[in-house]
């Protein structure tokens, strides 16, 4: 099978001796992040499968279904700095950068000084998102992709790594400010978070009830979580799964898209859903111990990559068509 990689024939043995290293260190993190999150398996492989690929996920379901436990839990088991902001419509953009204050000094002369927001963070959470005002969601959302900030014309960058693990609550949208379009881009998954099964839910009423709840252990070091996303991006991808994702992208769109689509979709994904799907798909794949990537992890991570990067138009929505059911359909033509 040909393949479209950086990774030479030479440097083979080299990805291969750092892939079991990283296995090693990813299944100590899932056992821990197992052990204090419940029946999420799904949402937690795909959130670590986000970091993995250097990228940021936006969490989505209602309250009470352990997200920011799992973001809590994540940075703990990784060993990452992390913050949470809860967001509020008064939330203004200097809380979440930072702001220049003025300072006095030991010999009385003042300065200003530039004093960090929680942004300068290696794993952020921002909690209910859409509660904040678009400008401040607009500063957060550009942090997140230039990876620094600008005050007073200086420039300061965010550390490394720099996740932000966004949340939103579908339900109470009053007074709430949608994400646009173009901002939802910006974030690599949707991951949607169910509820768990009866066997699920039992063992957390009994575990979580008494008074030793469990707690997350370390299993990795922010220099393992850089070495991981560098050796993610040199594993070879087969020329199969390249065609694949090349598919599944430019069908979803309403120009030169599936035929059978045609008038459905008002908006489709861009070329940075193509990017997501390949460094994902090579992150899931070393997820679950594997060193190259298939069209199954193509198909599994359609619904997290393309669903907030596509609309359908009105008539579809009126027939009662969904985005879901829209790429089911597409992952059932490269499955």
């Amino acid at each position: 099978m040909s393949s479209v990689d950086p990774v030479s024939l030479a440097e083979s043995s080299d990805v291969a001796r750092l892939a079991e290293a990283a296995l090693e260190r990813l299944a100590a993190v899932r056992s821990a992040v197992g052990a204090v999150v419940f029946g999420q398996a799904t949402t937690v492989d795909l959130a670590l499968t986000t970091l993995l690929a250097g990228g940021h996920a936006l969490l989505v379901g209602v309250p009470g279904l352990a997200k920011t436990r799992l973001v809590e839990t994540l940075g703990v088991a990784l060993g990452l700095d992390a913050r949470r902001i809860q967001f509020t419509p008064d939330l203004m953009p200097a809380d979440i950068l930072g702001a220049e204050i003025l300072d006095e000094g030991a010999d009385g002369k003042r300065h200003l000084r530039f004093v960090r927001g929680p942004v300068f963070a290696q794993l952020l959470m921002a909690d209910e998102i859409n509660r904040a005002s678009p400008r401040t969601q607009s500063a957060l959302l550009q942090a997140m992709q230039e990876g620094h900030v600008t005050i007073a014309g200086a420039r300061h960058d965010l550390p490394r790594p720099f996740h932000v693990l966004a949340t939103q609550n579908p339900l109470e949208q009053e007074g709430t400010y949608p994400l646009p379009e173009a901002q939802l881009d910006r974030f690599l998954m949707r991951i949607d978070v169910g509820f768990p099964d009866r066997a699920t839910e039992r063992r957390i009423v009994i575990e979580t009830t008494g008074d030793a709840a469990p707690i997350a252990k370390r299993a990795m070091e922010p220099e393992d979580l850089l070495a991981a996303q560098r050796l993610v991006r040199r594993m070879p991808i087969g020329e199969g799964v390249v065609e694949a994702i090349l598919d599944l992208v430019r069908k979803a769109r309403p120009e030169g898209g599936d035929p059978s689509l045609a008038g459905k979709i008002a908006w489709g994904p861009g070329p940075r859903a193509a990017q997501a799907l390949a460094l994902a798909a090579r992150a899931r794949a070393l997820v679950e111990g594997r060193l190259a990537p298939s069209k199954a992890d193509v198909a599994a991570l359609a619904a997290p990559v393309l669903k907030h990067r596509m609309a359908l138009g009105f008539a579809a929505r009126a027939d009662g068509e969904t985005v879901e059911a829209v790429v089911a359909r597409l992952v059932s033509d490269i499955a």
